[in-house]
């Protein structure tokens, strides 16, 4: 099938699962047309899905309707771009103790994201607070991600893993406050973002999150790249998406080159790039073994 005829889907949601076996056992059925990466845990599922128009809209039809999932999947917004680049080789199922860690320190219960999100704001809501000079505009990212593209104005944390962001929040958190500050979110999904105003929101912090991440905001504002700088990174084998949510020939040596800090999502990419088992991605994406979206 020719790449031109496949179509990428990104997708989550935070929901209870009691089963994670079971649950991804039915998902691998109702996939076996597709290629991708599906993470299943009990906080929800994560995942990127590639395939043809066709196969994908009935992978939806049956998320939110199969018996065996018990409407825990209903209401997902999936981020649709289309291919030149097959994003993945095979299509693959895990199961992990979390669809998104967020790396907090040892002893800690965990952050519950089931119900609990910032405050969701729409891509023309999030124009306009892009020069509020009350409002810090937080990306939630890898500087990798952050170097290859950026909104006007956002603050990079320089964090090489998302594991990393609950520190950098820490040490910023009580300067943003002092200032009277809002905090403002934002992803290339918008599950980062979720997971982490989960965690902002049991210290009692409001966050301001753009609904469905650079994804969505592309697809919404046709001028996106009046306040998008850059090309936005993806977790599969077309490396980079323009505004337009097309493929720009970005390559993985050109995201990766001359960091040595690097090096290793440069060989894995290099893998995935034939025929291993693609990233784990936010996805929208995954970053080799840990979801990254």
């Amino acid at each position: 099938m020719p790449a031109s005829d496949i179509l990428h889907d990104s997708f989550y949601k935070f929901a209870d699962i009691t089963d994670v076996d079971s649950t991804a056992a039915t998902l691998r059925e109702l996939t076996a047309a597709l290629t991708g990466v599906l993470l299943v845990a009990h906080e929800g599922l994560n995942g990127t899905l590639a395939g043809t128009a066709a196969a994908l809209d009935a992978f939806r039809v049956a998320l939110a309707d199969d018996p065996r999932l018990g409407g825990r999947f209903t209401g997902i917004a999936f981020k649709r771009s289309p291919c030149v680049t097959a994003p993945f080789q095979r299509m693959k199922v895990h199961s992990r103790p979390e669809i998104l860690p967020l790396g907090l320190p040892s002893g800690h219960s965990g952050v519950n994201a089931v119900g609990h999100v910032g405050l969701q704001v729409t891509p023309k809501q999030w124009r306009e607070l892009l020069d509020d000079p009350n409002v810090v505009v937080v990306d939630n990212r890898n500087h990798f991600e952050v170097r290859l593209g950026r909104f006007r104005n956002a603050v990079d944390p320089l964090v090489r893993n998302f594991r990393d962001f609950p520190a950098y929040i820490e040490a910023q958190l009580p300067t943003w406050q002092a200032e009277g500050k809002q905090i403002a979110m934002y992803c290339t999904g918008g599950i980062r973002c979720e997971k982490t105003s989960a965690w902002l929101h049991e210290r009692g912090v409001t966050v301001l999150q753009l609904e469905g991440g650079i994804l969505n905001y592309f697809a919404e504002m046709p001028d996106a790249e009046r306040d998008w700088d850059g090309e936005c990174f993806v977790f599969d084998n077309r490396i980079a998406l323009d505004t337009r949510l097309h493929e720009t020939g970005t390559t993985a040596e050109q995201v990766y080159a001359g960091d040595p800090d690097e090096a290793w999502r440069l060989r894995r990419a290099q893998q995935l790039a034939g025929s291993a088992e693609p990233d784990e991605a936010e996805a929208t994406a995954f970053d080799a073994t840990r979801p990254v979206p």
